[in-house]
């Protein structure tokens, strides 16, 4: 699904409504589109017009809520450190992250750990990317700053040789 032309109007590109006095606000939409039987699918709509699916797991038509809070934390410390060590002049041609988290076993299922593992490839100094991560979780990532009220964030990185060259295990 794609953007909305006309999702913006009366609001600045940043989010900020006017006559707001400079707060942020993010806005979005949840619609059911399952009316008929016990489905719980909705097509969900941010502010700036982009949708996607979501759903539970008997569904299985789109990622759960909770799926989407995993990969938002996600997104937000990939967003701050590839942006990051870019500003450092790092040779980045290669990054992905890696989410695991654990939740609480009786409802509310909030996370109580969560592990993220940045693999990067490329020309990286490993001290860049250790200030790049820190950075992330200490001062920039709202995400994370809010899982951190009820989670442990373990955040580990390592940095693999550029694809197709050769390694000394690849050759054994």
């Amino acid at each position: 699904m794609g953007k909305n032309p006309r999702c913006c109007e009366g609001k600045t590109r940043l989010g900020i409504q006017p006559g707001s006095g400079g707060v942020l606000v993010i806005e979005g939409t949840l619609r059911l589109s399952t009316v008929e039987g016990n489905g719980r699918q909705f097509v969900a709509q941010s502010g700036t017009g982009h949708a996607l699916v979501i759903d539970d797991a008997e569904g299985h038509s789109g990622p759960k809520p909770i799926e989407l809070a995993l990969l938002a934390l996600g997104g937000c410390t990939a967003f701050d450190v590839i942006g990051i060590l870019r500003k450092k002049r790092q040779r980045v041609t290669g990054y992905e992250i890696v989410l695991r988290a654990e939740q609480n076993p009786e409802p509310p299922t909030y996370f109580t750990r969560v592990e993220i593992k940045h693999r990067l490839r490329g020309s990286v100094d490993p001290a860049a990317v250790e200030t790049a991560i820190h950075l992330s979780e200490t001062k920039y990532c709202a995400v994370g700053a809010m899982i951190a009220k009820t989670a442990k964030i373990e955040t580990t990185f390592e940095i693999l040789p550029e694809e197709g060259s050769a390694s000394p295990a690849a050759a054994l």
